[in-house]
């Protein structure tokens, strides 16, 4: 597969007073990207020790170019760029508009930690999550899937 596709669409009350998509605002918009692939569509998978607990632990944003709440949605392509025993590292790339050849706004990259909500502490990645992430590497057969 190689990379996953949502597209979410910013809200008026993302933008600050300078007319673009404020940081906060930025970075929640790849939550929901994260939350696509990794509850929704990793649940749907068999991944669902996923959406029990996992945390982040490093989180980097790259901005390209300002991004509009114009009413439509941006592309955001999320990879999977390193699976550990204890973690993994996910790469996105927003874009202006819903289309692949939309200029690039956003570049980041957060890396997760598998968390044991019950327990309080960091688990161990799955076999199940472990080969739902690897589906998403980046080095995959380069498929894009929409959602």
């Amino acid at each position: 597969m190689g990379v996953f596709v949502s597209e979410i669409r910013p809200r008026w009350s993302d933008m600050d007073a300078f007319g673009h998509v404020n940081h906060a605002s930025t970075v929640t918009l790849l939550e929901e990207a994260r939350v696509d692939l990794l509850f929704h569509e990793a649940g749907l998978r068999g991944a669902n020790d996923m959406a029990a607990g996992v945390v982040i632990a490093k989180l980097s944003v790259e901005y390209h170019a300002p991004l509009f709440a114009t009413g439509g949605s941006v592309r955001i392509e999320l990879s999977v760029r390193e699976i550990r025993g204890a973690y993994f590292i996910l790469d996105y790339v927003v874009r202006s508009g819903p289309k692949e050849t939309d200029p690039v706004a956003v570049t980041a990259t957060t890396t997760l930690a598998p968390y044991d909500l019950v327990n309080g502490k960091p688990r161990r990645i799955t076999d199940a999550e472990r080969d739902f992430l690897a589906a998403w590497h980046n080095g995959g057969n380069g498929g894009v899937l929409h959602v």
